[in-house]
This record gives C-alpha cells, structure tokens and sequence, in this order.
C-alpha cells in the first residue's frame, strides 16, 4: 500500500476517503471457523518450554509468564469477518479476544525472526496462514489508528500528533513511532451492554482520543452501566462539532502488518484550529504508552520523513501517504 511494506486488499482500499458514518456495521454471531488458530500444531514447534520440560500452551501465555509488558490483557474484542469498501462499504464483525491476535501473529514475527537467524529452516505457520488479507485464515482482530490533523483554515496549515511507542509499555511495535491515537476495536468493558452501545468506530476513535491526546482515563465505570456518550461533555461536544462540519471523520483503507499481521482500519479525523484548542488544549508530551511529538507539520517533507525514513509501524506509514494523497478532500 502507496509504496509502504503495509499490505492491503483491493475490497479493501476506497478510491477515496470514506465518512466514517457511511460504512455500515454489521455484528453477526460467530461463524463456523477452518483456518488456523493459536493453538495448531504449527504453532507449538515455536513455543518455548517450560522448567518442567512440557511448552507453554499458546504464545500469549509464554509472553506473560516470561515477557509481559505493562499492558497484556486478554480482552473482548470486534473480530473482523469481512470487509469492502468499494461500492457498498460495508463491515462485518462477530466477537473476539485480543490474544487471538497475539498468539497467531506474534508466532508469525517470531518465527520470521528465526528464519532470519538461521535457527529454522522453513515458515510453516506463514505458509499455512496463506493470504494475510483473509479473515477466513486467521481470527482478525483491529485497531482504528487514527491521524489526527489540526487545521488552521486561515494559514491552511496543518499539523498532526506522532506517537513513539515505549516498548517496554505496549505489547505490538514498541520503539516505533505511530499515528495518534491508535486503539483496538473492542468495546469499552467486558459486561453484555458495552457490545451493542460501543459498536460504532466513531465511538472507538472519541475514546482513543480522549485518552491518548487529553490523557483521560480509560477506565469508564462500565460495571454500572455502558458509557453515555450523549452526557459525556468531551464526546458530546465532538460529535456536535462532526455535525457543523468543523471535524470530519473519514476511513481510508484497510491494512494488515506483514511481520506480525496486525490489521488496522485507518481513519483520518481533522478538526479546524479553534475546536482543536477547545477540545484537547496543550498535547502532553508522553501517554501511558510512550512519547509524543505534539505538533508536526503535514507536508510532503514530513509526511515523507516517518512514511520511508524514520522507524514507523506499516499502518502509520501506509496512513501518512494515503492521507497526503487524499489531503485536498481532507483539509477541504
């Protein structure tokens, strides 16, 4: 995708940025699945033992007991079934669990990484996946990553947040800079009511924002009840600025990480200079989950530095050129 190691699908990439509001959302009950899981066969030669000689069942139960970073929860997510952004874009989603991702995907990176090392001689699991763009080979999981841009429609300039994810912090592509905010797409608790009331990647991009660029909290309570957007003054007075026209919310593809098959849907908000200011102030300059370059200018020159030259995940990379090919719709 636009000359970055992302990889994507044709059903996959619109021939322009997309409101986020016209993809319809679809949750379905799971389907019957074939393809391989973190529990196959071709998984367990990769695992390491235990002291007491038997290995560890899945990846993500090595990671925890022998590496786990700050965050490594196995949370409920919206596993993705089916995508296409073309004629009639359109979603499908069943549920899923964050370790679906981990225990497949970050097999497959470790087991490049000891193809590399001439510790093994072939990449079974990888040549069993097959197609890292078919949700019918492997459980999906994704994030929305999100480039945020401020606009100053008088100067016409815009800058944008980079985040520099803290490796001993986050459980994917720590020491790597990425768009701002990133998250998965999962609801915002684990109880029955979140699934239904946090079904929306709107909603999902509000709450990244709200707790990676104003530093939020991301615990919202949801054991009393799901989160009230319509009351929530942060989230209430964003939707009503996407409803004026001074923040627009697009989605511009879909992108799967082709060493550790993370897929995100990457969505560009861009919000004029004076809400931006009313809404997120003064951009601190770490998170919870690394550093931040609070302000940097979107043009060619910058977009080109992270996008080939600097450490910058796929998704962050493949994002900043599809955004700046799209910038006249965007900054429009």
């Amino acid at each position: 995708m636009e000359r970055t190691p992302l990889l994507s699908a044709p059903l996959w990439l619109p021939d322009a940025p997309i409101g986020l509001d016209d993809i319809k959302l679809q949750y379905t009950p799971a389907e019957a699945f074939s393809g391989i899981t973190g529990t196959d066969p071709v998984i367990r030669r990769l695992l390491p033992v235990r002291a007491d000689g038997s290995r560890y069942r899945t990846y993500s139960e090595a990671v925890a007991a022998l590496a786990a970073p700050t965050i490594f929860e196995n949370r409920s997510t919206y596993r993705l079934l089916r995508a296409d952004l073309q004629s009639n874009p359109h979603m499908v989603f069943c549920d899923g669990k964050y370790f679906d991702g981990t225990d497949l995907g970050d097999a497959a990176a470790y087991e490049f990484t000891a193809a590399i090392l001439g510790e093994i001689s072939t990449q079974d699991l990888r040549t069993a996946i097959g197609d890292p763009c078919d949700p019918a080979r492997r459980l999906v999981n994704v994030a929305i990553s999100t480039l945020t841009l401020r606009y100053d429609r008088t100067t016409g300039a815009a800058t944008f947040p980079l985040h520099r994810r803290d490796g001993a912090r986050v459980g994917h592509a720590g020491d790597m800079y990425q768009v701002l905010p990133v998250g998965v797409f999962q609801p915002a608790g684990e109880e029955p009511w979140n699934t239904g009331n946090d079904f929306s990647l709107w909603r999902g991009v509000v709450r990244e924002l709200a707790e990676e660029l104003r530093g939020d909290t991301e615990n919202y309570d949801t054991h009393h009840g799901p989160i009230d957007y319509r009351s929530w003054p942060f989230a209430s007075d964003l939707t009503r600025a996407l409803g004026s026209g001074e923040v627009r919310a697009f989605c511009l593809g879909v992108g799967v990480d082709p060493l550790t098959f993370a897929t995100d849907i990457l969505t560009a908000v861009i919000v004029d200079a004076s809400p931006y200011d009313e809404l997120f102030g003064q951009v601190a300059d770490t998170n919870s989950e690394g550093s931040i370059l609070p302000a940097v200018p979107f043009t060619a020159e910058i977009v080109e530095r992270y996008a080939r030259n600097e450490p910058t995940q796929a998704a962050g990379a493949g994002l900043l050129r599809l955004a700046w090919r799209h910038r006249a719709v965007l900054l429009s």
